[in-house]
């Protein structure tokens, strides 16, 4: 094979080098200036001149403040734990057995997954709330339940929501581990169970151990549930950071920025804690032969099929209940039963403008997140070294910021000259692109990885210039890998709420927004027919690009 022969050319005359610039012009613009505008921000005061701690003293020196704190973590760490105990279970009895309905129940956790959190509050509360229907027909029977308010009900909604990280981490290990490390622990006499704790979950480990760092950081970041389900008693540090910086009575902006950073430690040190314990072991093995599926019939088959079935429905469940719930009649604060379509005829003009702000939105974002996300996953992995390096770096930032504290970044940024953006759709588009590129990046790079560096060589040593090549042959063999990563960006954009309600100024209102608004006013019908059409949106999409991509999407 004939062999490109080795020139050096000038750097600035290397496409690659203007691409890599690029990317971290973008964030460098929009990360890392406005996360060092709310760091300085987060050490000045209204009453103290110059640099000062007078906001985090306030901060860990007021129970109304600290112990947010411990709410925040509490919430995050009890959905963490069960998310594991009820998603690792999942994954195993879907990778080794022929359970029943299996394509169904993969959609339904992914469709679970993507829907915004307080959706499943607002569905629990129509259920279980005060003068939910299940909590009142039990109560003609003279039985109480527990509350769904408070620290209970936010986990519970939160576990349910958040399990199927687990379930999708740790089922894409389970189906890539090497099947003759099993069979030897059964030649040595290990039981199932015994097998499955000293062989299968060691080496699923990081898997686990990933996925529960996105729960937990997903839960610690969660800005509607608490709202609807804490009241005024029960606080976290997303609602605090709402509060003090838009709140209709006033509020401290110096106070939120610090707070924000109080979030961004919080998930660092777990991010810390997770790379430490996955780093300290080695779960390197060949793969050669992945397992095989367990045939098993009869009453077997409905045992293994039952825990998936219950798992997945009831998670389902708050989808469910607010499409039905949407068709009733209601006196605008409460259902009172009857079919109708007046809870959409009422809607108006808010359902086309919020419809249209959702979609023009998320599709421009969808464009540039494809275009950056192509090229950003082709500097990583084809273009390594130092900056390449940083480069992945920034892209894990995101993760590490939730979303409430990015929408304060941009606002204490980008509510002065030279750049004004506060208040526009453009922001929240922008706010889009940062928060969701990653999912994008990470599937087309997973694809790149797997592509045969070759194919590309060839194209070049019969003369076609790199660049050119990259557009034509390996942009387009990433396509599948980049249209998956997409379709998770699309959803997740759809369904944002913590960023988009602190940047939004009303006339930009999207879809989640005004569901979550008309719910918070206690508008019912509204609330339940918007967030209807949320979850039917997501839904068909997903299930749409699941046939495309012959459920391969993976998060």
């Amino acid at each position: 094979m004939l062999k490109r022969k080795n020139t050096t050319i000038p750097f600035y005359m290397d496409p690659w080098f203007w691409v890599k610039l690029m990317v971290f012009v973008i964030f460098a613009v929009f990360l890392v200036w406005p996360f060092s505008s709310i760091i300085t921000n987060a050490f000045k005061s209204t009453k103290v001149a110059g640099f000062t701690l007078r906001n985090f003293e306030r901060f860990f020196t007021k129970k109304y403040y600290y112990g947010a704190l411990w709410n925040s973590v509490g919430i995050s760490l009890v959905p963490t734990i069960f998310a594991v105990v009820l998603g690792v279970p999942m994954a195993y009895l879907m990778t080794r057995y022929n359970v029943w309905g299996k394509k169904i129940w993969h959609v339904l956790a992914i469709l679970s997954l993507m829907s915004p959190p307080f959706l499943g509050a607002y569905a629990w509360i129509m259920l279980f709330g005060r003068a939910g229907s299940i909590t009142t027909f039990l109560a003609n029977y003279g039985i109480t339940i527990p509350t769904i308010y408070g620290f209970g009900g936010i986990s519970t909604v939160l576990t349910l929501k958040l399990y199927p990280y687990i379930y999708m981490y740790t089922s894409g290990a389970m189906e890539s581990i090497d099947s003759s490390l099993e069979e030897c622990a059964e030649n040595l006499g290990s039981g199932k169970l015994r097998r499955f704790f000293t062989v299968t979950m060691p080496v699923v480990t990081p898997s686990i151990t990933a996925g529960a760092l996105v729960v937990f950081m997903s839960a610690l970041a969660d800005f509607g549930t608490p709202m609807l389900l804490g009241g005024s008693e029960f606080r976290t540090l997303p609602v605090l950071i709402y509060n003090e910086y838009l709140s209709e009575t006033g509020g401290n902006g110096n106070l939120a920025s610090a707070i924000s950073i109080i979030i961004v430690i919080i998930t660092l040190v777990m991010l810390l804690v997770q790379k430490g314990y996955v780093g300290r072991r080695n779960y390197i093995m060949s793969a050669l032969r992945p397992p095989k599926e367990t045939e098993v019939h009869g009453f077997r088959r409905f045992l293994v099929t039952l825990p998936v079935f219950l798992i997945s429905f009831i998670s389902f469940l708050p989808q469910i209940v607010v499409c039905a719930s949407s068709f009733q009649h209601t006196n605008y604060s409460s259902f009172i039963g009857g079919f109708t379509f007046e809870n959409y005829q009422n809607l108006g003009a808010r359902l086309w403008s919020s419809l249209g702000n959702t979609f023009s939105y998320s599709l421009i974002a969808m464009v540039f997140i494809v275009i950056i996300g192509i090229l950003m996953s082709y500097a990583i992995v084809r273009k390594k070294g130092k900056t390449g390096g940083i480069l992945d770096m920034l892209l894990m930032a995101p993760y590490v910021i939730p979303g409430s504290v990015l929408g304060l970044c941009y606002i204490v940024t980008f509510n002065v000259k030279p750049l004004i953006l506060t208040g526009t759709a453009a922001i929240i588009i922008i706010s889009y692109i940062i928060r969701k590129l990653p999912y994008t990046v990470r599937s087309a790079s997973a694809f790149l990885l797997q592509m045969d560096p070759s194919v590309e060589e060839a194209s070049i040593n019969l003369g076609v210039p790199p660049m050119k090549t990259f557009w034509k042959v390996t942009a387009r063999l990433m396509l599948p890998g980049v249209f998956s990563g997409a379709i998770l960006s699309w959803v997740t954009c759809i369904n944002e709420l913590s960023c988009s309600i602190m940047l939004s100024s009303g006339h930009n209102n999207t879809l989640t927004i005004e569901a979550y608004t008309n719910i918070v006013r206690n508008s019912v019908g509204s609330g339940a027919a918007l967030s209807a059409i949320l979850t039917v949106t997501s839904g068909l999409i997903l299930i749409i690009a699941l046939r495309v991509t012959k459920g391969k999407i993976r998060v």
